[in-house]
């Protein structure tokens, strides 16, 4: 088939500048052609679904294959059939990871079994707000939350006071875009959160102003709001007992968990603040409006409270303690020890802590990190290597991995933010 030929010529300004503008217009999303052939030898409806078992995070990749498989990986079609089977055992269990402001440097999804990374569009840019942090993301079914946190707001003063914010953006995979839901009615950065996922409904409690930049500083609040994901709509429900913010929150058992954060703040000799870390935790039953109970402080006489990161799998809480993973025992009201981490990297620096696939992932940056290999030498970048500790909670054995992240800077796992996704 013989090549086109173009011509070039000059045109006029005008026609230069009209067709400079046209390719800024964003692309029409690709339609599927039912006389593609996807696979040659099967039917398209066998071949959709082999392909609907790739791992999320390899499918940009393979788009460039042909114009048919493009047209599919990048149609609505791949999502529903990922999601309508009748097991859901081809959806893959991926990290969500947000560096920093997600409206400046993308999120990206990491699967922890391939260890694929896959990068997200940014989130809509407001020009008059920087510095986001203390957020929250969730995931409810195949779309992405992200709701609150601190911010620095040009329009306000003083410049370096941050204020919480109240918006609330939405990522479809369906749609591939980011979309603005109706806001909070109280902003909030640093607060607890938790998902009714039966029932496509998003609760979150407490938190504040504070920002990563300050602190022991920045406001506490007591305020709770559930969103209805259907309705697009937020209300109001009982308050907590107290003050509380830098707290998380989980759902379990149709209750509502909030714990660990900080109440108060005092100062030493008068100058340096000290936040007043919170001993106990308060839960609230979803239905019947009994409004909250506490539960008491869940460490003994003259042992000292830890302050470590908290996850959830299942109805189990577990705490991170540096290289100490602890285990909170509901009838004890304690924290007991359940294992250590694998003493394979430093614990002097922020790591991440989270559950994915009902496992614990401890994540760690090895900053100049050596494997042995003089291959990946060439290959490191200021992101350094990504140890992941995971441990295993029903053989209760670790096994480690090393990943590169793709990001051009270090993580910085005091303001990172992550979440689990079903893909």
């Amino acid at each position: 088939m013989p090549l086109p030929i173009f011509t070039s010529r000059l045109q006029s300004s005008s026609s230069s500048s009209s067709s400079s503008s046209r390719s800024y217009l964003p692309r029409p999303k690709p339609r599927i052609d039912p006389t593609l052939t996807l696979i040659p030898g099967l039917s398209n409806d066998v071949a959709r679904l082999i392909l609907s078992f790739i791992p999320y995070p390899h499918i940009p990749r393979l788009k460039s294959t042909s114009k048919s498989w493009y047209a599919f990986l990048s149609s609505k079609t791949l999502i529903s059939l990922r999601n309508n089977q009748n097991n859901n055992n081809n959806l893959s269990h991926l990290l969500c990871i947000f560096p920093q402001d997600p409206s400046i440097s993308p999120p990206f999804l990491f699967d922890p079994i391939t260890l694929s990374w896959r990068s997200l569009p940014l989130m809509p840019c407001n020009p008059h707000v920087y510095g986001l942090c203390n957020f929250v993301a969730v995931a409810v079914g195949s779309d992405l939350y992200v709701l609150g946190g601190s911010a620095f707001d040009t329009r306000s003063y003083p410049l370096d006071r941050p204020l919480p914010s109240a918006s609330v953006f939405r990522y479809s995979f369906v749609k591939s875009e980011w979309e603005r839901l109706a806001p909070m009615i109280y902003p909030r950065g640093s607060f607890a959160c938790g998902v009714i996922g039966g029932e496509r409904r998003i609760v979150v409690a407490g938190g504040g102003s504070r920002h990563s930049l300050f602190g022991a500083a920045g406001s506490r609040m007591s305020s709770v709001e559930e969103y209805d994901v259907e309705r697009d709509e937020w209300r109001e429900r009982d308050e907590l007992p107290r003050f509380r913010a830098g707290c998380v929150g989980f759902v379990v058992e149709r209750e509502f968990w909030v714990m660990g954060g900080y109440g108060g703040s005092r100062t030493v000799s008068g100058v340096l603040p000290v936040d007043e870390y919170c001993k106990d935790a308060a839960v609230m039953k979803l239905e019947g409006g009994e409004g909250w109970r506490l539960v008491g402080d869940m460490w003994g006489e003259g042992e000292s409270a830890k302050k470590g990161k908290i996850v959830a799998v299942g109805s189990v809480f577990f705490m991170l303690d540096r290289d100490l993973v602890l285990r909170y025992e509901v009838g004890l009201n304690r924290w007991v020890m359940e294992t250590s981490v694998p003493k394979k990297g430093p614990f002097d620096k922020p790591v991440g802590f989270v559950e994915v696939n009902g496992e614990l992932h401890v994540m760690i940056l090895l900053d100049g990190y050596n494997l042995g290999d003089t291959r990946y030498t060439r290959q490191r970048s200021n992101a350094g290597w990504l140890m992941i500790h995971v441990y295993d909670l029903k053989k209760k054995c670790w096994r480690s991995v090393v990943a590169k992240p793709p990001f051009n800077h270090q993580l910085d796992f005091r303001t990172t933010v992550m979440c689990t996704i079903r893909l």
